[in-house]
């Protein structure tokens, strides 16, 4: 699978609104077929940043969503919103779902 963690710094004066601004567009990456999870947090050190943890199936389906037109929108409507450019990690992983934390094993 392909995972990716992307961190966006959002304009104090849009960060409530984030999660209003980027609904149209995790809603079009939640149902592409290769899209495993798609899914925002906000930063409990700062309020302004918001944490996207992404994964696709493979690198075509990598491939295929930013190749979208929904993601080509979502180039041209969102760096309005940002204090800077995002910053991003990105892997390619032999699994394709999440693994069990075996040192926090909760039993029963």
């Amino acid at each position: 699978m392909i995972f990716i963690t992307a961190k966006f710094r959002i304009k104090p004066e849009h960060a409530e609104r984030w999660p209003e601004i980027v609904r149209e567009f995790t809603e079009a990456t939640r149902s592409e077929p290769g899209c495993l999870w798609f899914d925002w947090s906000r930063s409990l050190a700062d309020p302004a940043e918001y944490v996207l943890v992404e994964a696709f199936r493979n690198g075509e389906a990598g491939a295929a969503h930013v190749q979208s037109a929904h993601f080509r929108a979502a180039q041209q409507t969102l760096p309005p919103y940002l204090a800077e450019t995002p910053r991003i990690v990105n892997a390619e992983l032999e699994q394709d779902d999440w693994s069990l934390l075996g040192e926090m094993a909760v039993e029963g």
